[in-house]
């Protein structure tokens, strides 16, 4: 039985005080105690101004678990929907940093809310697994498997961001007599692009009987893997010949952390040749599929890891038909940052919960992944 399913409630978590461009490398450390040649040029580029991180400032402690975060976001989303959660029948957590391997990201986040038993799921991945949870909870809604779930997308990933998560690979060319021991542009680039939060989501199948909602029209999501090299990764290193070797691989352990497997990676050049293009013919996909019109487009919410992209991304959409002016755009990534799976749904709980959605409204929202290039497109109407 399919039946329509809609977002009733929203909530948001962003850890501690924001933090400026002039204060990241006091909270993050500097790396090799020198201040770091990438900063500048790469903070000027994406436009970030502040961000939050689950940091203490002062002793560099981490303040929330990615658990905790999400949890409060959770907490926040009860607040503000007066949901109960005694009766949630479905939870699903997406993010690409849980705190363990085993068990998953979702589950710890049940344990840690202590609701009664319900159906949890997990989805990994970067920026697109929030999306990939929210779209199995949609079908578990709108199929009438669920009555409501609660969907999350997290990142805590400041934690490896800091300045002591590199020192085993800083001492092992030390050891080496490296007169120039950096850690690369590649890891260091990352630095200066991600931060921490949590948002979440209620879906039910019935709207509210006050207030707005939004009915959730559709969800697209679409991998670029079988044409493309991995571009954003960690856990592993990329080989000269475009494939990854993981840590499994490597016969001790320590090597695995001198040679900086468990860094954040990102092949910059491969990103800034095909993050727009890709982004652009899965668009192209998405609006033949549903016949969309840029004209009918109220709210483009498009995540961007970077305000660089901008200008290309809204290029790219002019040559496919899909021209939305930029007053209809909304982001926060210059004060809230690029928060990965979090993103779409920090921008869209602020979005929700600002008074400026009105009946009939429609909303576009473009999620793109680089990890190995997938791309997420939802389609939601204000009712």
């Amino acid at each position: 039985m399919n039946t329509k399913a809609y977002i009733n409630g929203m909530g948001a978590f962003l850890p501690n005080e924001p933090i400026n461009n002039a204060e990241i490398e006091n909270v993050l450390g500097l790396i090799n105690d020198k201040p770091s040649r990438a900063k500048k040029l790469v903070l000027r580029n994406n436009g970030i101004k502040t961000r939050h991180y689950a940091i203490d400032p002062i002793n560099r402690n981490i303040t929330h678990t990615n658990v905790e975060l999400t949890v409060e976001s959770i907490k926040t989303l009860v607040k503000n929907s007066s949901f109960d959660l005694s009766q949630l029948d479905c939870l699903a957590c997406g993010t690409s940093g849980p705190d363990q391997m085993i068990p998953n990201h979702a589950l710890m986040v049940h344990g840690a809310l202590g609701n009664p038993p319900c159906e949890v799921i997990a989805t990994s991945g970067v920026c697109c697994s929030g999306v990939a949870a929210f779209k199995y909870a949609y079908m578990n809604v709108s199929l009438g498997f669920a009555r409501n779930a609660v969907v999350t997308g997290s990142e805590q990933v400041s934690s490896i961001l800091r300045s002591q998560h590199f020192q085993p690979e800083i001492d092992a060319k030390l050891a080496q007599l490296d007169d120039k021991p950096i850690v690369g542009f590649e890891r260091d680039f990352l630095r200066w692009m991600l931060s921490d939060a949590s948002g979440a989501a209620l879906i039910e199948n019935k709207p509210n009987d006050e207030g707005i909602s939004l009915q959730i029209d559709w969800v697209d999501y679409i991998s670029f893997a079988n044409e493309l090299e991995t571009c954003m990764y960690g856990g592993c290193i990329k080989l000269e010949d475009g494939n990854v070797q993981g840590w499994k691989n490597i016969n001790n352990l320590k090597e695995a952390f001198d040679e900086g497997y468990f860094d954040l990676n990102q092949d910059v050049k491969l990103l800034a040749d095909n993050i727009v293009l890709m982004g652009q013919r899965g668009l192209e996909k998405t609006k033949k599929k549903y016949g969309l019109d840029p004209n009918t487009i109220d709210w483009f919410l498009p995540h961007m890891s970077s305000g660089y992209f901008k200008k290309d991304l809204s290029l790219q959409m002019e040559e496919i038909g899909m021209f939305i002016p930029e007053e209809r755009w909304f982001t926060n990534l210059e004060y809230k940052g690029n928060t990965g799976a979090a993103s779409i749904w920090i921008m869209l709980e602020e979005l929700f919960n600002s008074g400026r959605l009105e009946k009939g409204q429609k909303i576009l929202c473009i999620i793109p992944e680089s990890a190995r290039f997938s791309y997420a497109y939802m389609h939601f109407t204000v009712i």
